[in-house]
């Protein structure tokens, strides 16, 4: 989808280190000082372009600026017929942030989920991240209160996966 300036597609292999130095900067945006983010965003960049995680990459230009990327997954149906579109990143480059590409960005995924057949996406935000909440408090997005987000991690995932029945 081309939109003026702003071109967004999915990322290939040839996007490999542009993805790869978008992905370090999310690493530094949000966990500043941390060590090794170059290694962590390459490793993260392997899998996302050529690793089995069930996600698709799109990424975001500005010109020539590489400007942001998003990943998705879409749910098949268990019991309904439709889909589920699941966006689990959404990062914009600080060179191209206030530009209106994050909206962009969630334009062409929302297209893309109506073109797949999905009647939704789903996406969760931190909740210690205010500018993303407004972000997507300004798209119009619901909060869902129905629904509790669970997770499994660390000790007790691993604790949790082998324990005996």
């Amino acid at each position: 989808m081309q939109t003026g300036d702003i071109l967004i597609r999915p990322a290939s292999a040839d996007d490999f280190d542009v993805l790869c130095d978008l992905v370090r900067q999310l690493y530094d945006y949000y966990w500043p000082g941390q060590a090794d983010t170059a290694d962590k965003a390459r490793a993260a960049t392997q899998r996302l372009v050529f690793g089995p995680t069930g996600c698709t990459t799109v990424i975001a230009w500005v010109g020539e600026l590489p400007g942001g990327f998003a990943t998705y997954a879409v749910l098949q149906p268990s019991v309904t017929e439709h889909g589920t579109f699941f966006m689990k990143d959404l990062f914009v480059a600080d060179c191209t942030r206030g530009r209106g590409l994050g909206e962009q960005i969630m334009r062409y995924l929302a297209r893309l989920a109506v073109e797949l057949g999905c009647r939704r996406i789903d996406w969760t935000a931190e909740t210690d991240n205010p500018q993303a909440i407004r972000f997507y408090d300004r798209l119009g997005a619901e909060r869902v209160a129905e629904k509790t987000y669970f997770r499994l991690h660390g000790a007790e995932l691993e604790r949790f996966s082998s324990a005996r029945e």
